[in-house]
Parts: structure tokens; C-alpha cells; sequence
């Protein structure tokens, strides 16, 4: 009976040293959950014996745990370094078409612009249906990032959101009248700014917009697109502002940039064969607050100036913020959000099951995984540039070591004690 309780501690600190061993040996390795072992004692069973009387036999291996604590979060720099500060796992899918679930944020780009591990699982999560529009919650899928095509180009006037020129600017109340000319003179041109333009094939036509004041608390908008010579320049009235006594438009709170009073096929420089617009183009003027001009009894001056046109561009760098959501930023200025990642948690993490590569599988006893979006319900935070360390303690799992290495000897200890006991008895005259 000896030799087998010997034999069965000197299997258990086996095993602990296995599993201390895996701890050190994994110490740098990113997102690793540190493990123990966990023993219980054993007993021979007797019918009918008193709770008692019933010697011990032994220890066993009950189970190894994995402990998933947080790991420290370590800056690396790298933009496609991803770490969880909290709850949730990222989900991939492996090369094989099973899924997997991991802690360790160190992804790449394979050449179709897929998120991947080391090892080619793919990185999930949620797509837009459409280049720049709202990110659904549903199905998650292989997150890709546009990098095979340059972004399509925008014109001017066709967003399907809040199209158009805005600006806000400030004209002043003590200017003189004038008559407008054709063309406008140097004076004329006293109060006005420039903004590019892009047609259907992206390109800029820079667009001079000057303010002439007419009459009183009235001003007309002037619109002048420079040709490549004289004969092919553009001038015209993009409408009339008028303003109240408090300096505030009234009115009409949108100028129009008709299509039809500008030459088709006009040629502006560096354009060959410009064609813009093919519609026209609203010009937002009168929203307090917000995109607005004035006539305060101060100089001129424009405050702000935009519209929702672009050229086509290439993809320049992402930027994944703390909710997952994967914004791509272009040559041309724009950005877009491309895609969200997905976490993943499950009520009893104890219950998956480890495999090679950092990585665990669901089973029965882990429960079905629970998907959503960062920082929703118990979900932790991404963090881009940065990584997740293992949570293991280089120096306990050195004290733990010592102390199996006692185990393990002490064991052995018994099994030579047993031995020298039966020598006795077989030397017995």
C-alpha cells in the first residue's frame, strides 16, 4: 500500500513541475492564462467501514485550471497590436474553418487584406453593408481592410447625407453698394473665398464664391470658375442673401449652384475635360449655430468652409478605437469606418479547451459563447498599439517549483523508507 501512495505523490509532483514548467516556459508569451494544479486526496473504499476507518492511498491530479486573471497591457507601437483590457476573447476563425478564441492581439494582414493571427486564423467581427455606412450588429464575418482598391471618388452635391457647400462667414454691415459686374472687378472681389469642387471622376475645380453687397441688408453670391483662358471661364449668381435687422439671414437658408449655368465639357486648369456639376449643388447659409453667414458691424471673415466631395484615394493608416471600430483613413483626407471587432465571453471559462497556438475551443462544459461589441454589457475595452502579457509571476512559479521539488522528494522519500522496512522483514531469521 506504501509503495503505491509514494508512487502516487511522486506522479502528482510530476505533474505540478509539468505544469510549472509550461508556466515558465510561456512567461513571454502573449495573452497565456497561467495554469495550476489542483489535487485531492484518495481513499480506499470498504463496505460497511466507518467514515473513519478508511486509509488514505494516495493523491491525484484532480485538474489542471487555467487562471484568467488580466495580463498586463505592454505598448508596442504597432497600429494591428490589439489587447483587451477586461472581459472577452477575439474570435477567429482557423485555416480549417473551425472557430477558436484567443487573447493574443499580435495580428498581421494577409495579401486580400484579411486581420490574421500568426498562424492564418482570421480575425472576426461585423462589416458595413457599404463603404462608410452604419456598422449592424448581426452575423460576424472575416474583417477586411480595403486595401486592394483606392476609394472611389465623391461628387460634389451627391452625399446622401447632408450634401452640399457649407459656410459660415461673416459679412460686413458697414460695406459699400455696388452693381455687379461681368466680369466681377478688383474691387468686387474684396469679399470672397475658394473651395475645390470634384466631378464624377474626382477631379478638384477650385470654385471662387464673392459677396457683393447690392442693397441694404442685401448681398448677391457670385460664383467664378477660372478657365484655362478667358473665353472659358464661368461667372455666375448663386443667388441673393438678405438679412434682418439683428444681422441674421432671412430667408431662404440655401443658395443653389444650378448646373445648367455652367458650360458643360468646360476646361479649367489641370482639368482636362471637366464636367461639373451634374446636378445642382445646394449651398448652406442660414442655419444658426451651425453653417451660417452674418452682417455684424465687424471685418469679413470666413470661419469655416466645406463640402462633401472628395477625390479617389488610397488606404493611408486605421485607427481602432477602445469600442472595436475599425476607422480607415485615406490619401484624399477621408476616413471610414471599415468594420468592428467582435469579443466573445463565456460563462464558465474554465470549461474550454486549450489547444496549440494560444488559442481555445468551446465545449459543453464552457456553455455557448456570448458575442456583442466592446464596452457593452461586461465587455472589456481594445486597445490598439498595445498587447496583452501573460499573467504569469516569474517569481512565484520559482517558489512553486522549489516547493514541488520538496514534494516530489519527500515522496520519493517514503518509497525508500517502505523499501528499507520490507528489507528488515526479509532478513528476518
Amino acid at each position: 500500500m506504501s509503495f503505491g501512495t509514494g508512487l502516487s505523490g511522486l506522479n502528482a509532483a510530476s505533474k505540478n513541475l509539468d505544469v510549472i514548467g509550461h508556466n515558465i516556459a510561456n512567461a513571454n508569451t502573449t495573452g497565456f492564462k497561467n495554469q495550476r494544479a489542483e489535487f485531492a486526496e484518495m481513499y480506499a473504499m470498504a463496505l460497511g467501514a466507518a467514515g473513519g476507518s478508511n486509509g488514505g492511498i494516495g493523491v491525484s491530479v484532480a485538474n489542471v485550471a487555467q487562471l484568467f486573471t488580466q495580463g498586463n497591457i505592454k505598448i508596442t507601437g504597432n497600429n494591428l497590436d490589439l489587447a483587451i483590457n477586461g472581459e472577452g476573447m477575439f474570435k477567429v476563425r482557423m485555416s480549417d474553418g473551425s472557430v477558436a478564441y484567443t487573447r493574443n492581439g499580435e495580428f498581421k494582414l494577409d495579401k486580400e487584406g484579411r486581420i490574421i493571427t500568426n498562424n492564418g486564423a482570421r480575425l472576426q467581427g461585423y462589416l458595413p453593408p457599404a463603404p462608410g455606412a452604419p456598422i449592424p450588429v448581426g452575423v460576424t464575418t472575416d474583417l477586411v481592410l480595403p486595401t486592394g482598391a483606392a476609394i472611389a471618388p465623391r461628387e460634389t452635391g451627391s452625399a446622401p447625407i447632408n450634401p452640399g457647400i457649407f459656410i459660415t462667414a461673416n459679412l460686413p454691415a458697414n460695406a459699400p453698394t455696388e452693381t455687379v459686374s461681368t466680369p466681377l472687378t478688383a474691387a468686387q472681389r474684396k469679399y470672397g473665398t475658394v473651395l475645390n469642387l470634384y466631378d464624377q471622376q474626382g477631379n478638384a475645380i477650385p470654385l471662387q464664391i464673392y459677396f457683393v453687397k447690392t442693397a441694404a441688408n442685401q448681398w448677391n453670391v457670385i460664383g467664378r470658375v477660372e478657365g484655362a483662358t478667358p473665353a472659358t471661364s464661368w461667372q455666375g449668381s448663386l443667388g441673393t442673401v438678405t438679412f434682418n435687422a439683428a444681422g441674421q439671414v432671412s430667408g431662404t437658408p440655401t443658395l443653389t449652384l444650378n448646373s445648367g449655368t455652367i458650360a458643360q465639357n468646360l476646361v479649367a486648369p489641370g482639368v482636362p475635360s471637366a464636367n461639373f456639376p451634374s446636378s445642382n449643388v445646394s449651398i448652406n447659409i442660414g442655419q444658426p449655430g451651425a453653417w451660417t453667414l452674418t452682417q455684424y458691424g465687424s471685418p469679413f471673415a470666413v470661419y469655416d468652409i466645406k463640402q462633401d466631395g472628395y477625390a479617389p484615394g488610397e488606404l493611408s493608416s486605421i485607427v481602432i478605437s477602445e469600442q472595436g471600430i475599425i476607422t480607415a483613413r485615406y490619401s484624399n483626407g477621408v476616413s471610414q469606418d471599415a468594420g468592428q471587432v467582435a469579443l466573445v465571453r463565456f460563462r464558465n471559462l474554465q470549461g474550454l479547451e486549450p489547444i496549440n497556438g494560444g488559442y481555445w475551443r468551446e465545449t459543453f462544459t464552457s456553455g455557448q459563447p456570448i458575442e456583442g461589441q466592446p464596452l457593452t454589457g461586461r465587455f472589456g475595452l481594445i486597445r490598439q498599439n498595445a498587447l496583452e502579457e501573460s499573467n504569469v509571476d516569474l517569481t512565484q512559479e520559482l517558489v512553486n517549483m522549489i516547493v514541488a521539488q520538496r514534494h516530489y522528494q519527500a515522496n520519493a522519500q517514503t518509497i525508500k523508507t517502505q523499501d528499507q522496512v520490507q528489507q528488515t522483514l526479509v532478513n528476518l531469521r
